[in-house]
This record gives C-alpha cells, sequence and structure tokens, in this order.
C-alpha cells in the first residue's frame, strides 16, 4: 500500500519474500497435509532466517543482524 512515505518500498521486501516462499517452498513440494506444509513453512523460514545469507545483509542472515541489533544501514 502507499499510505505513507516510503512505504511503497516496504511492501517490495514483502513481496520479494513470498515470492520465495511460493516458488521455493509451496510450488516446489508437495505436502500432503496442512500440518505437513507447516512443519514445510516453519523449517523454510527457519533456514531463512538464521542460515541463508542475504546479499543486502551483508551475507549476514536476518537472525544475526536482529540479534546484534546493527542497523541495516550500517550493514549495506
Amino acid at each position: 500500500s502507499m499510505d505513507g512515505r516510503g512505504r511503497w518500498m516496504d511492501n517490495v521486501f514483502i513481496e520479494r519474500l513470498w515470492r520465495s516462499v511460493k516458488y521455493e517452498e509451496i510450488y516446489l513440494k508437495e505436502h500432503a497435509t496442512i500440518p505437513d506444509l507447516r512443519r514445510g513453512l516453519h523449517t523454510w523460514f527457519e533456514r531463512y532466517n538464521h542460515w541463508r545469507p542475504h546479499q543486502g545483509l551483508g551475507n549476514s542472515t536476518p537472525a544475526r543482524i536482529y540479534q546484534a541489533d546493527t542497523p541495516i544501514s550500517k550493514v549495506a
């Protein structure tokens, strides 16, 4: 949404996140049940936040940046 200055940029990151979730987890794997899907999504988000390096975060993980309380502008 564009209800304030810079809000459209927030949406860009969220849209990219959901695109990654869909193309890397939901579309590629056949989840037979809702609990199976939930487990798959939990695993995906754990990997995304704790193990997968992000170029925009200086090849660090979101969890590491959050725990260090480092402003993103200092990393990128």
